[in-house]
């Protein structure tokens, strides 16, 4: 298969979906990682223009340890609009381009809005993207494409419909997020927490759930076209 998740932040898919994302590549499928924002606001310190170059770095680290392909919509932070037609267009390229036989990406109601606007983003542009005449210099017309919704931040209103074991992946998903150093300044400045331990008791809490020592949750987008008569999910 090959697998897109398009989350917001350079490091939200390690939080969210790299151990599906590890899972997926062991199974042998094309794993392409697109973070649609570049970073360039989360700092107390370091100024937007240096951030962005960091981040992006960080993102390509932690990428090549999961043996991903990355790529970035590079829009700023705090600036996602679903109804901003360049960013439509920008997500309709990497669709076309990528193919995917389905997409990990944000839940639309998930903590801020950067993520939120990026799932009402995905969920147009993998629509528009099957359409062979809505801006063909955007690529080839590829097939409506299933989502999968990750959990939100701290799994506030979310029950999840699909669990990934990601016992095994679990070294390795955390090596990821250890690649983004700046963010582990920021959210203990920010927000006041440890990121990696967080994400280890969100990570526990959801094995619980599925008898798994480790798993990350999901919902899927019920809709038509939307729906396969197998599984995407590793």
């Amino acid at each position: 298969m090959r697998v897109l998740a398009i989350m917001c932040h350079p490091d939200d898919m390690e939080l969210s979906c790299s151990g599906t994302l590890i899972k997926c590549k062991k199974r042998g499928d094309d794993v392409i990682a697109c973070h649609a924002a570049n970073g360039n606001m989360g700092h107390v310190e370091i100024e937007a223009p240096e951030l962005r170059e960091i981040r992006i770095a960080e993102a390509k680290r932690a990428a090549a340890l999961g043996g991903f392909e990355v790529i970035t919509a590079d829009i700023d932070d705090l600036t996602m609009n679903s109804a901003n037609v360049d960013q439509q267009l920008k997500l309709l390229r990497i669709i076309r381009w990528a193919r995917p036989d389905f997409i990990i990406t944000h839940h639309p109601d998930d903590y801020c809005s950067d993520h939120a606007e990026l799932s009402k983003l995905v969920f147009k542009a993998s629509f528009d993207a099957s359409c062979p005449h809505f801006h063909p210099e955007c690529g080839a017309a590829t097939p409506v494409t299933p989502i999968f919704y990750s959990d939100t931040s701290r799994s506030v209103n979310f029950i999840p419909t699909e669990y990934v074991d990601i016992t095994e992946e679990m070294e390795l998903k955390e090596a990821m997020l250890a690649c983004h150093e700046s963010q582990l300044k920021w959210l203990l400045d920010h927000d006041g927490i440890d990121i990696i331990a967080v994400q280890r008791a969100r990570a526990a809490d959801r094995g619980s759930q599925c008898k798994a020592k480790y798993a990350e949750a999901y919902n899927q987008l019920l809709a038509s076209q939307r729906l396969r008569t197998y599984r995407c999910l590793p």
